[in-house]
């Protein structure tokens, strides 16, 4: 049988370890966080993690309520012009790598995505809206969608730059309420 001692007395020798463990279990943690063990040097971040620059930002305007604002870099506007009664077209490019871009009337989307000829078609969205990628008949990548009531939006790029495709639609702008 284990005598028992007075009442009380065991409770604050607990106690007093309680807060002696609390304390040393603080101090290592403190010591821990403080002494920078486990943090990266600033030159291994530097070697560790690759760093990714955004594309430089670049305005093409292709009609005055509908432009891009990516183009991969190194492009110049080499052509365009007015598409009756309401469009426009603008072809940016340089060497063999190309962008065209068009916006033109169009009575509603089945109509004018029967109209454009896309190869290998696939549904897709652009910017919330349905699209049709595939390869474009004289070459390259295109992707076509609606891009307001009454308008049919399409990007055409070289084989060179089908990877920049996705991003240069997504990259499409209009006037506020598009």
């Amino acid at each position: 049988m284990i005598p028992e001692e007075p009442a009380g007395i065991g409770q604050g020798r607990r106690a007093a370890l309680a807060v002696l463990a609390s304390g040393v279990a603080v101090s290592i943690i403190y010591a821990l966080f403080s002494s920078g063990f486990g943090r990266l040097r600033p030159d291994a971040v530097a070697d560790a993690v690759p760093v990714r620059t955004p594309p430089e930002a670049t305005l093409a305007v292709v009609s005055h309520d509908f432009w891009l604002t990516y183009l991969p870099a190194g492009l110049e506007r080499s052509g365009g012009g007015a598409i009756e009664p309401k469009g426009a077209w603008a072809r940016f490019g340089s060497g063999d790598r190309f962008v065209e871009a068009q916006v033109e009337p169009a009575a509603d989307w089945a109509s004018y995505r029967s109209r454009a000829s896309v190869l290998d078609a696939r549904a897709t969205t652009v910017r919330g809206r349905p699209a049709v990628a595939g390869r474009h008949p004289g070459g390259g990548r295109l992707i076509v969608w609606p891009e307001r009531a009454g308008e049919g939006a399409w990007i055409r790029v070289s084989e060179s730059l089908s990877r920049e495709l996705v991003a240069i639609a997504a990259s499409v702008k209009g006037p506020v309420g598009d």
